[in-house]
């Protein structure tokens, strides 16, 4: 390796490993991978294509699902007036510290305007209007749009940030049963998406009455675990109750000439979910994207020392390219100013899951070499013959695409542990981090004066076998009613 490609690989490469320092490395993989870049206002972050890319997939994926289900895309504007956002006192308390709020500079007459933090107050002052009858129910509208919240703590690439991308869905029903089954429907469909498309595992249930979103009737979530131990709220689904619609005076006609309050459901992810798939599946050599959501599948990287043997690679590159192009998305490197050591270090580092190298001895034996990404620290190398490349590409990327998955799977119940007493809560919080499991009182007070004293918030409690396992809260003794996962979170 020459001087030049030597320092080069250091500039691509992460300085820091992932087990030593978790926070430098996920910030050097996000910006050495070039997936995203720090903007000149504080807070705010620029999406690279190679981020955008896996956003768009999300979107897709989702996006066919929702259709299938009856929901139609709209979009509503940025700004809301200051009156809207008050009209439900508890949600305008909840977001106002995170509230932006521009006016026209010499129109004091203006009514101060937000930049929306959340789109429901705006979205229902309409439903107000269009909502006459049952036939106009259930109203099923989505959007994907930017919102602002103006964080004061610290941020972070992707997972906390004062703009961000994401999907809110809001939907008005005829009773409160088809409303619960829309919350569920949907938190299930989120859980599907994390699964099958990035290969991260998830719990759900519902959040405490201190961690529901402001105005709700309740709030279900679903949870992450990141490898430093603290869970990560992945995406959350909320029933609103008749909450708004009373606030906003959304009623309609029944069949018997009545008139009552619709039931509302609001729901939304965002694209916390490509840091959360960052931090889970990446490595001391960067980025390991799951093969469902990679921008690139597969890159080929053309193997040869001397200009004479250049034609004939690039020509034996080629035909690979176009037998697998209309299965995988997949890409040539043939840039003749980078050797192939630094091509792989590139390729790795932006988290690509197969490499195909193809050299001057791969057309004499007509095969393609096969490098894996989630398993090349072991230096796996196999070789393929040409005529089975496309089946062995399609094997071998499900199997990246389910270990991927097993591995996050494991960690999860392996860091998912009970306790019975106040002692051995606090132990694990400080020593294991995870989620902890205990039977809990589900008083506002008690989960206070824990995450006070620990750090750690009741992340969701079990939609199912959540009855305590013990008499009396692990904290404050007071009668458990509940069974709860705390953890710290970000």
């Amino acid at each position: 390796m020459s001087k030049a490609e030597s320092e080069n690989n250091v500039e691509i490469g992460l300085t820091v490993k992932k087990s030593q320092n978790l926070s430098e490395w996920y910030q050097q993989v996000i910006l050495k991978s070039k997936m995203a870049d720090y903007s000149p206002v504080g807070g705010c972050m620029i999406f690279l294509p190679w981020s955008f890319s896996i956003w768009e997939r999300i979107r897709e994926w989702l996006d066919a699902r929702l259709r299938r289900l009856g929901h139609e895309n709209a979009y509503f504007p940025l700004f809301i007036p200051e009156s809207l956002l008050k009209r439900e006192s508890e949600h305008f308390a909840g977001f106002t510290p995170e509230v932006a709020w521009v006016q026209a500079e010499g129109d004091a007459s203006e009514e101060r305007l937000a930049i929306r933090p959340t789109s429901e107050t705006i979205m229902y002052h309409m439903y107000s209007k269009w909502i006459r009858s049952y036939r106009d129910l259930p109203l099923l509208l989505n959007q994907w749009n930017n919102v602002v919240r103006w964080e004061f703590k610290s941020t972070r690439l992707f997972l906390r940030t004062r703009e961000f991308l994401w999907q809110e869905g809001h939907t008005a029903h005829a009773s409160k049963e088809e409303a619960d089954t829309e919350v569920r429907t949907i938190l299930g469909i989120y859980q599907e998406l994390a699964r099958d498309l990035l290969a991260l595992p998830s719990l759900a249930g519902l959040k405490s009455e201190g961690e529901k979103f402001a105005g709700a009737l309740y709030t279900t979530t679903f949870e992450m675990l990141m490898p430093d131990g603290r869970a990560l709220q992945a995406g959350t689904s909320h029933g609103l109750g008749q909450n708004f619609a009373k606030a906003f005076d959304i009623q309609y006609l029944t069949k018997e000439q009545r008139k009552e309050y619709v039931w509302q459901t609001s729901w939304g992810i965002s694209t916390r979910l490509i840091g959360a798939l960052v931090m889970v599946h990446g490595d001391d050599r960067g980025l390991v994207l799951p093969p469902a959501v990679a921008p690139i599948q597969i890159i080929i990287v053309p193997i040869y020392y001397s200009p004479e043997r250049s034609k004939e690679v690039n020509e034996y590159s080629l035909k690979v390219l176009q037998k697998l192009n209309k299965s995988f998305r997949i890409k040539i490197d043939d840039r003749e100013d980078k050797t192939p050591g630094w091509k792989y270090n590139e390729w790795e580092l932006k988290g690509v899951p197969l490499r195909l190298e193809v050299g001057p001895r791969d057309i004499e034996k007509q095969q393609v070499i096969f490098v894996r990404r989630d398993t090349n620290d072991k230096k796996e190398k196999q070789a393929v013959a040409f005529q089975d490349i496309e089946e062995r590409a399609e094997s071998v990327l499900g199997d990246i695409q389910s270990k991927l998955l097993k591995k996050a799977e494991d960690f999860l119940k392996a860091e998912t542990r009970g306790a019975s007493s106040y002692e051995e809560f606090r132990r694990i919080i400080e020593q294991n981090a995870g989620f902890v499991v205990c039977s809990w009182c589900g008083e506002v007070e008690c989960e206070r004066e824990i995450s006070s004293d620990t750090g750690a918030t009741v992340r969701l409690i079990p939609f199912e076998d959540s009855a305590p396992t013990a008499e009396t809260c692990f904290h404050c003794n007071r009668r458990a009613t509940k069974l709860a996962y705390f953890a710290r979170s970000y």
